[in-house]
C-alpha cells in the first residue's frame, strides 16, 4: 500500500495540448448529447421507440468516436 502521495514519477511527461478538441471527441460528444435528448423526449412522452432509438444512437456515437480515433482523427490539429 502507498501513503497516497503523488511523486513526480507518477505524472505524465507532458500534458496533451488539445484538451479534447479533436474531431473524434466532438463527434462523440455531440452524438451522445443528441442521443440523450432523444431518449429524454421519448421518456417524457412515453414513446418507447424513441427511447430505444436514443439508446442505439448513443452506442453508435461511441463506436463512431472510437473508429475516428483509430483513423487518426483523435490527434490534435497542428
Amino acid at each position: 500500500m502507498t501513503d497516497g502521495s503523488i511523486t513526480g514519477s507518477d505524472l505524465p511527461a507532458i500534458a496533451h495540448p488539445n484538451h479534447g478538441r479533436t474531431v473524434a471527441a466532438w463527434v462523440t460528444t455531440v452524438g451522445i448529447s443528441l442521443a440523450a435528448l432523444m431518449a429524454a423526449i421519448g421518456i417524457g412522452t412515453t414513446a418507447w421507440t424513441l427511447v430505444w432509438a436514443g439508446s442505439i444512437a448513443a452506442v453508435a456515437s461511441l463506436a463512431a468516436g472510437a473508429v475516428l480515433k483509430a483513423l487518426g482523427y483523435g490527434q490534435p490539429a497542428r
